[in-house]
């Protein structure tokens, strides 16, 4: 029997965790629950869930705190992250990227937006059909099926959403993506709005592809475009 993916939601509201563990669990999930940063990280690291939606305001250690020791942690940093925040926290929002969230939605949500959400951060942690294979390009090696990638022979710690904006860049080699464009490959569908969810996860890659970031230009009032001769 094939067990379904484990989300561990964490929030102290147990109003917002009673509704959201109700719609994930009708989504075909299993569902685990914190109403802490302390505990969310303990079940996090016995636990090893598929996602952890996590709300920035807890008791406690916060959200972006939680976040920041899950990516350090070699055991638990593989784990998506999709943050919960106030509206208006534009801020906060940013932060969590930089540390390596996946995504985030407003409060107040509807939860079939979360579910969306949920289910569009999975697909990007999946292998693509296209491109596949092993590509080189210069000092980059990009493993699509084995969802790898390294700089000069060493290893690059990509979010899923990461490797999926890179595979999307490498697919689209020479072509210029508009924001929009790059919100509907790698999120998964539109949503007004979030252009700077794009420009900060490719600021983030950027910063891990090192010598290779100047691989991805920037189309002044166009997008980006990751440059064919490279």
């Amino acid at each position: 029997m094939i067990m379904p993916p484990k989300i561990l939601v964490v929030d102290d509201e147990p109003d917002i965790l009673d509704v959201l563990r109700y719609n994930l669990e009708k989504a075909d999930f299993g569902v685990l629950t914190a109403q802490d940063g302390e505990r969310a990280l303990e079940i996090a690291r016995s636990e090893r869930p598929a996602l952890v939606v996590l709300d920035l305001m807890l008791p406690g250690i916060e959200g972006e705190e939680v976040c920041r020791l899950l990516k350090q942690d070699e055991a638990t940093r593989s784990i998506p992250v999709l943050m919960l925040t106030a509206k208006g926290q534009e801020v906060d929002r940013i932060v969590g990227l930089e540390l390596g969230a996946d995504d985030y939605v407003v409060k107040p949500f509807s939860p079939r937006e979360i579910v969306l959400r949920v289910r569009a951060i999975l697909r990007r942690a999946q292998p693509e059909a296209e491109p596949e294979g092993v590509m080189q390009i210069g000092p980059l090696t990009v493993d699509v099926t084995g969802h790898r990638a390294s700089l000069s022979g060493l290893s690059l710690d990509l979010t899923a959403t990461e490797f999926k904006l890179l595979t999307t860049f490498l697919s689209r080699r020479g072509r210029v993506q508009s924001r929009d464009d790059l919100l509907h490959a790698v999120w998964g569908y539109d949503y007004a709005g979030y252009g700077r969810t794009v420009d900060t996860h490719i600021r983030r890659l950027r910063e891990k592809l090192g010598e290779a970031a100047d691989m991805i230009e920037t189309v002044r009032g166009v997008g980006y475009r990751f440059r064919k001769d490279a």
